[in-house]
């Protein structure tokens, strides 16, 4: 195996397997190398996205890993149920795993163990060091002193029902469901006429959640709706970032000029979670780089990240309101209000391309917080204060 090369992704997870793929497209000459440390890429995951985050030609370039289309979905509140006519997707891990092995062959090296990462040097558990222009670090989240976060965390089943579920297209929210220490809800996705995958979902203060409750809440959420649970086909947990404050630049100080990726560069919806829109773009601007060598690459990063914080203050903002204003039972009544907004102004939302115009009428109107409680809660913005408050 050669010891050099121009580009060492770590971690090929969404964000890095998108980079690799779309490099691999773009530009072939260049000598890749992604290393994976569990047996398969991707981990155990279920990557969607609205129609709108998405151009055509993101689309056209995406269309090989996508498993699951349909051409609206709905939401359901204890006060509000619709169906937005708007198209979803969805990519399933097992088959980006495949696709990645497919296209990527001996480029990807899994069961690989990294113990040390620089911008232009990477040490394996067993003691070779290999060297590259450039390294990027996507290996997931990092923790940092400089953001205020709350958590979207979550327990999902894939399941196949005793008889055909009848759900045609996604539930993307189901609050009408008991609430608890915070915003919660349940995402359905119907894979097939007797497959759904349930998610137990909470918008929590604290990242730590009971699994066997989160289990519990799952088949008690397939008995009310009438599903019989022949067989659990797949689990899936996770827990993801959602930003409150932060101080974008003492952030990335801390990355030493390490290029980073994915969740790790901050590079994801700041309060819906959503990563893959984010991921698509970054890897669109790696690939398109004249020159690979750290600083460049580490420049691209760093500009895409920061460029996507400052675009993101007002959801920022908003998820202070909900984090941080009125009691956590009750911020099921902020996303209810929300959901009866025009469905083009939800569109551009979950896009991360609001007007002006969409700002103003998402805070008009009589709040369904306290006043008072959402003023001081906009006015916080330094990320120490709010975590010592919490």
């Amino acid at each position: 195996m050669t010891d050099r090369y121009d580009l060492i992704l770590v971690g090929a997870g969404l964000a890095n397997g998108l980079i690799a793929l779309r490099i691999r497209e773009a530009r072939p000459d260049l000598r890749m190398l992604v290393l994976e440390s569990d047996p398969v890429p991707g981990g155990n995951h279920t990557w969607s996205f609205h129609d709108g985050d998405l151009n055509h030609a993101q689309h056209r370039w995406l269309d090989p890993l996508v498993k699951h289309r349909w051409p609206a979905y709905c939401v359901r509140f204890p006060e509000r149920t619709r169906r937005l006519d708007t198209g979803y997707a969805s990519i399933l891990a097992e088959d980006f795993a495949q696709h990645l092995q497919d296209i990527l062959g001996d480029t990807l090296l899994c069961n690989t163990t990294v113990v040390e990462v620089a911008p232009t040097r990477v040490t394996l558990a067993d003691g070779r060091v290999l060297e590259a222009a450039a390294v990027i670090d996507g290996r997931g989240p990092r923790s940092s002193d400089h953001v205020a976060l709350g958590y979207q965390a979550f327990l999902g089943q894939v399941i196949r029902t005793r008889t055909p579920h009848g759900l045609t297209v996604p539930i993307v929210m189901d609050a009408s469901v008991a609430q608890g220490e915070g915003y919660r809800f349940v995402y359905v996705l119907p894979f097939a006429p007797d497959v759904l995958l349930i998610e137990d979902t909470h918008y929590v203060d604290s990242a730590h959640l009971d699994d066997a409750t989160l289990r519990v809440h799952i088949e008690a959420y397939a008995r009310q709706q009438g599903w019989e649970i022949a067989e659990v086909l797949r689990e899936e947990q996770g827990v993801l970032p959602i930003t409150l404050a932060g101080d974008i630049d003492a952030f990335w100080a801390q990355t030493q000029g390490q290029p980073h990726a994915g969740l790790s560069a901050g590079l994801f919806h700041a309060t819906t979670g959503y990563s893959l829109p984010h991921a698509v773009r970054l890897a669109e601007r790696i690939a398109a780089l004249p020159e690979f060598d750290a600083p460049a690459v580490y420049s691209a990063v760093h500009g895409f990240a920061s460029e996507s914080w400052q675009a993101q203050g007002f959801f920022r903002l908003l998820n202070r309101m909900l984090f941080m204003a009125g009691r956590p039972s009750d911020r099921w009544r902020v996303m209810q209000r929300f959901y009866g907004l025009s469905e083009g102004l939800i569109e551009r939302f979950y896009a991360g391309r609001l007007t002006v115009f969409d700002k103003l009428r998402i805070l008009s109107g009589k709040p369904p917080v306290p006043i008072g409680e959402a003023w001081v809660a906009m006015q916080q913005t330094d990320p120490h204060r709010i975590r010592k408050s919490r």
